[in-house]
């Protein structure tokens, strides 16, 4: 409760509305290729409320108004940063970790680079999952991992590579004593990844219906999580476009929650999530 006499008032902002709603949901779609489905009006609220109060905006017309001024290139690229849906962490579906330990990494030929792509790679959990395994299972091998998201706040999070320690319950014990470093004074509560690992990896904005930087071939691709947001039409478009950086004999991983059924692509199913390209 405010303290008498004090003046101070919190301008309000009007809900968002269907309209409201139905523009931004366009706006992204054609951005990013998500879709915003019916029920997501509170998380976009959530997400937005700040930059609306911080400009003095009472309503999200106003604020999406202002999103295609001249000059304000960089709040429009906030905005999808925010409305970007980031969740990951360590280790997430693990059976993916297992064969990639068990079937990839023994069968690739010691003589050449191991390249992987974390598409999407949000905070960069997944990308150093992938550098932990790495670092095991080629301590003295040439291997590089490439980790590419449209949003540019989680990719600076992803190359500080600073995180709670509470991150770390789902890393074996092992690799959490040899590959982080736990935070003291002002870091204390946060672990740090090793700079050899961190070294290992390169963190690179994309958009994945857009224009992909020049990243090159890669033995394996992790798109996890990602395509559930895609209408089919976009998810034709990202499989095409991701097939061509996939060498032949290479793996496609996407989520246990996802599937390639009535997607035309070059791959064969290995089992449910894991596909390869032919040779």
């Amino acid at each position: 409760m405010p303290a008498r006499g004090n003046n101070l008032t919190i301008a309000k902002i009007e809900p968002l509305n269907a309209d409201e709603f139905n523009w931004i949901s366009r706006f992204l779609n054609d951005r990013t290729g998500i879709q915003l489905k019916d029920g997501k009006q509170a998380m976009v609220m959530g997400r937005l409320e700040k930059r609306l109060r911080m400009q003095d905006f009472q309503s999200y017309s106003q604020y999406f108004r202002s999103l295609n001024q001249p000059g304000n290139e960089l709040e429009l690229k906030l905005a999808v940063d925010l409305l970007t849906t980031n969740e990951t962490y360590f280790f997430r579906e693990p059976q993916h970790f297992d064969f990639f330990c068990a079937q990839i990494l023994p069968k690739h030929p010691l003589s050449k680079p191991l390249r992987v792509w974390s598409a999407a790679c949000s905070s960069g959990e997944e990308a150093y999952t992938l550098g932990f395994l790495l670092a095991e299972y080629f301590p003295s091998k040439n291997w590089e991992i490439i980790g590419t998201d449209i949003s540019s706040r989680v990719l600076e999070k992803a190359r500080e590579g600073l995180y709670p320690v509470s991150a770390a319950e789902n890393i074996p014990p092992g690799l959490l004593r040899k590959h982080c470093l736990k935070g003291l004074d002002e870091y204390d509560g946060f672990m740090m990844i090793d700079h050899a690992i961190r070294k290992r990896i390169q963190f690179e904005h994309a958009n994945l219906i857009g224009e992909i930087p020049d990243i090159g071939l890669f033995d394996v691709i992790f798109l996890r999580n990602v395509m559930i947001y895609f209408e089919n039409d976009t998810k034709q478009r990202v499989l095409d476009r991701l097939q061509k950086f996939l060498r032949p004999g290479g793996y496609f991983f996407i989520s246990h929650t996802e599937s390639l059924n009535g997607f035309k692509t070059p791959f064969k199913m290995i089992k449910p999530s894991i596909y390869q390209k032919p040779q």
